[in-house]
């Protein structure tokens, strides 16, 4: 027998609100980052108009999931630094993403990268911590969001921190090995400023000098 198909009025609301993958981030950007520690749904992200990085992937994921994509994240590990979470998304076989960052350099990336790798290498030069140290190290595999609709993540009240413990079980790949993570020249001033405008400095990572 067919599963009747969900009528407009039983859809998720804010799904209909965007019509790309850069409609989005551009939803993202407009709104405050989100400095309390706790992980909102997608629904209290949209009503509350304020995420951080967790929270934003996961509201981008619902978003391209409503586009006909997969819910899917990827952690980009860092070390001496927050790591940051992606909604990663495929258009002709070619990976991009939409992210929420207190940095401007860590957002969105067209879909243009030919694997996961070369998606997450596309951060690597911009992804630095406040003294200018460049911090990525490594990215997941994708998690598959899906394994949580039983709990109603993209509408719940319930914190979503569980979904965030998820990455512990899933294979991470390294970008670069020991040696060439020690000959890393720092960042330049003026990119290092850039990176930083508009950000809410309580919601910044303080790293050891």
């Amino acid at each position: 027998m067919k599963r009747k198909k969900k009528g407009p009025e039983e859809k998720t609301m804010f799904l209909n609100e965007f019509r790309s993958p850069w409609e989005i981030q551009l939803f993202l950007n407009s709104i405050p980052y989100n400095s309390v520690v706790e992980c909102k749904s997608p629904k209290r992200v949209f009503s509350g108009r304020n995420a951080h990085c967790f929270e934003g992937a996961l509201f981008a994921a619902a978003c391209l999931r409503g586009l006909g994509h997969p819910p899917l994240l990827v952690d980009l590990k860092a070390w001496n630094d927050d790591d940051h979470v992606i909604a990663v998304f495929r258009e002709r076989n070619y990976w991009g993403a939409v992210a929420k960052s207190n940095f401007t350099t860590l957002r969105f990336r067209e879909p243009v990268y030919r694997s996961l790798r070369e998606l997450a290498m596309s951060y690597f030069d911009f992804y630095f911590n406040t003294i200018g140290q460049k911090t990525l190290r490594a990215y997941s595999r994708p998690l598959r969001l899906v394994r949580f609709d039983g709990r109603n993540w993209m509408e719940t009240d319930e914190d979503l921190e569980y979904i965030g413990d998820a990455f512990e079980k899933l294979t991470y790949f390294p970008l670069l090995d020991e040696d060439q993570a020690a000959a890393l020249s720092p960042v330049a001033k003026d990119l290092l400023e850039a990176g930083l405008i508009g950000s809410n400095p309580a919601g910044l990572y303080v790293p050891e000098e």
